[in-house]
């Protein structure tokens, strides 16, 4: 890959006074650097320490996810979604079955339909406590936090491979419904989990959150306003930290979330300390919404007996479906021409989009605060890339 480099700056005369005043410098941190979250590079401009020009560099983990969608059946590119966002695969998965069933027109039975709010939702759980630890980290808070988080993140994971057989690709859910039924004994051991889960949220609120380190690395840090949000289309925490009130299980109403009581989450600032409160407070609404869905669920199939999985052949038209991730909006975009492959088919990934505004986030900040700001973006290369 040819290397990508930073546009030409116009430096000061090469006088020592300049020299000491501020000549820039140009740094490439990546694409291995530890803080990064994946295969990721930015190659920056500091004056001193401070930033002044930042440009993400990305495309390492490019896997033609898209093009090969086009050359694969319709369940046949199930398995592959797993792979975008590989914390999320639960959700990647209802994404794009939610797309199939609309270019289908397929029903989904209610059972099946709670068992995807209870999985959504235990994946926001565990991305968002994943998210925790891995912005302590990037502080420099080492070990600790990010193994508190971890902890718990062990037990959503062990529910899934208990579920699906595997604990991060899942490869769970059908046009129509899910691959196998979740049993009594699966449901038990949720609400457990579930209801343990308030617990780790406290101490680690107490731990960490209001401690007076954090609140000086993140406060007034990667400031974000509204318009500029707006404007770029990020979505999810991120927005919703900016104080804009946009969440698609409310706007759209998607699968059976109407049915449940629960309050979108806003902030104020903008700044990283939202972004990491967004999170924290997002997660108590899960709970919430699982608790709900424990005490409803019904009886009855998980999958729709009338399609035909593996003669599909929806008919012509297109569709975008998409659902509200733990990172923001996931859409598929897909066109049918009748056969068993999609003609078109194309991802709206939120790690792609809201990484867009990272040198907006970080200018006039230091080098240190690169790596934290970057951190509360959350995002996953395998879906930046795709």
């Amino acid at each position: 890959m040819n290397e990508q480099v930073l546009e030409p700056i116009e430096r000061p005369p090469t006088t020592m006074s300049s020299r000491l005043e501020g000549e820039l410098m140009e740094v490439s941190m990546g694409p291995q650097h530890p803080s990064t979250h994946g295969v990721f590079r930015m190659n920056v401009a500091l004056n001193g320490e401070i930033v002044v020009k930042l440009k993400p560099v990305f495309g390492y983990l490019h896997r033609n996810h898209e093009k090969i969608g086009e050359n694969t059946s319709y369940l046949g590119s199930m398995p592959y979604t797993d792979r975008l966002d590989y914390f999320c695969s639960m959700t990647n998965n209802w994404a794009y079955a939610l797309s199939v069933e609309k270019l289908a027109g397929i029903e989904v039975p209610e059972r099946a339909e709670y068992l995807r709010v209870i999985l959504a939702e235990l994946t926001r759980l565990q991305n968002h406590t994943s998210l925790l630890g891995f912005l302590l980290n990037d502080m420099g808070a080492w070990g600790t936090p990010l193994m508190y988080a971890f902890r718990e993140r062990e037990k959503v994971l062990d529910l899934f491979e208990s579920l699906s057989g595997s604990r991060m690709m899942c490869d769970y859910m059908r046009f129509g419904g899910c691959r196998v039924d979740a049993g009594t004994d699966w449901i038990e051991r949720a609400k457990k989990v579930v209801d343990a889960f308030p617990r780790f949220l406290d101490e680690f609120e107490n731990l960490v959150v209001s401690n007076e380190i954090l609140i000086a690395r993140t406060q007034e840090v990667g400031k974000l306003s509204a318009d500029l949000a707006i404007n770029a289309g990020i979505t999810g925490p991120m927005l919703r930290a900016c104080g804009v009130n946009y969440d698609i299980r409310k706007v759209d109403g998607y699968g059976i979330y109407p049915r449940f009581k629960f309050r979108v989450p806003l902030g104020e600032h903008g700044d990283t300390y939202d972004r990491l409160m967004m999170r924290v407070l997002e997660m108590r609404e899960s709970i919430g919404i699982l608790q709900q869905a424990f005490k409803q669920i019904p009886g009855g199939p998980v999958m729709n007996p009338k399609v035909k999985i593996r003669a599909f052949r929806p008919p012509l038209g297109e569709a975008y479906g998409r659902i509200e991730g733990p990172k923001g909006e996931l859409g598929f975009y897909l066109i049918s021409d009748g056969s068993g492959n999609p003609y078109r088919y194309r991802v709206r990934p939120p790690s792609f989009v809201n990484l867009t505004i990272l040198e907006d986030l970080c200018l006039g900040h230091t080098v240190a605060d690169v790596m934290v700001i970057l951190g509360s973006v959350d995002i996953v290369m395998g879906e930046v890339d795709r």
